[in-house]
């Protein structure tokens, strides 16, 4: 298993900080990040709220390949509705070949409708616009030539330059929490991606249909998938428990207020079957619940309990593949003070 950081910069919760502070913030927490020897940097790509704006996240990750240069750098998002792809591989292809092949390419649809709605699109289109964008990009990732002539993007055949100069193979993970979007990522063979936001032992279905679809598509096992956990690692379980309690409220009240999670609208949409169920049950356990259900699915707590945790993740992931999930622990810092996000990681490392 190796270990990274997500990046999530977000202002929500925190009184007086501004959009500058944040970005400083979490820039220092990934030089830190560097410095503990962590496996990878992971950057979200959100738009135009407290809950999250990275606009360009392989942007922020060119910038880090230069200040952090002994780490990986990921994408956990490019949301593909709202890019381009022949933009997307360009700029991944920059990235790759300035980092000398750090980079680890995340894709994902989308799921917030105010977002969709600024780019003027529907979230109907998503599904579509994913697959077809994403075909694109990854022929163009391994042959350095991209065209298109699909529904939604008609692209003339060019080349790319700078040229590829290193395989994608094994850098690719595709978000996935519905059923279209595991069917989606095993297509492409791409690792998954799945976020620490309801107990482990629900997400196992998906997981498992994950990996029988790769065998089908592709003929071998699943890539270890990559579990993004939220995390507080502090001396005292009371504390601990305290402080996670605290901050991933704060979160998980975010996440409610964005995704509109409290309003029906993702059972009108074809695709989010997942989430017309997540929002159901949160409008009938209200926030609290979902709050219990956050607690339990992610790791808090001293150094020692932290590991069990992590590794009845490692050995769920035996269960149904060869190999142990990789493991973003996301967010050190997300709604938690200055003082106590930098010694957070410090504790994990050692």
């Amino acid at each position: 298993m190796d270990v990274g950081i997500q990046m999530v910069l977000a202002t929500y919760g925190w009184q007086g900080m501004s959009d500058d502070e944040a970005w400083d913030e979490e820039i220092r927490l990934a030089r830190l990040a560097d410095e503990l020897g962590f496996d990878a940097l992971w950057a979200v790509e959100h738009h135009f709220n407290d809950y999250s704006f990275c606009p360009d996240n392989l942007q922020l990750m060119a910038y880090l390949a230069a200040v952090c240069p002994n780490i990986d750098l990921g994408t956990a998002a490019v949301i593909l509705p709202w890019n381009d792809p022949l933009r997307v591989a360009e700029k991944a292809i920059v990235l790759d070949m300035l980092s000398k092949g750090r980079l680890r390419l995340g894709l994902g649809r989308g799921l917030a409708r105010r977002e969709f709605a600024a780019f003027r699109q529907t979230m109907e289109e998503s599904r579509e616009r994913f697959d077809e964008s994403a075909a694109m990009i990854l022929e163009a990732l391994r042959t350095g030539w991209m065209e298109g002539d699909g529904k939604y993007y008609k692209q003339p055949r060019i080349e790319l330059r700078p040229r590829p100069k290193y395989s994608f193979d094994g850098r690719i993970y595709a978000v996935a929490a519905s059923d279209d979007s595991v069917e989606a990522c095993a297509r492409l063979g791409a690792r998954m991606v799945m976020f620490a936001d309801r107990p482990w032992p629900l997400r196992m279905p998906a997981i498992s249909r994950h990996r029988e679809l790769t065998r089908q598509y592709h003929g071998r096992e699943a890539l270890p998938m990559l579990i993004a956990d939220f995390c507080v690692c502090w001396p005292d379980l009371a504390e601990a428990e305290e402080l996670a309690r605290r901050h991933m409220g704060s979160f998980v009240q975010s996440n409610v207020e964005h995704y509109e999670l409290m309003s029906d609208h993702f059972s009108t949409v074809k695709g989010y079957d997942a989430y017309a169920q997540k929002s159901e049950i949160v409008r009938k356990t209200g926030l609290e619940g979902m709050t219990e259900g956050f607690m339990k699915a992610a790791v808090w707590g001293p150094p020692d309990r932290i590991l069990r945790m992590l590794g009845g993740a490692a050995r769920r992931g035996r269960r149904i593949s060869s190999s142990p999930p990789r493991s973003a622990l996301a967010a050190f810092r997300s709604r938690s003070p200055r003082n106590r996000c930098g010694s957070s990681p410090r504790r994990f490392c050692r």
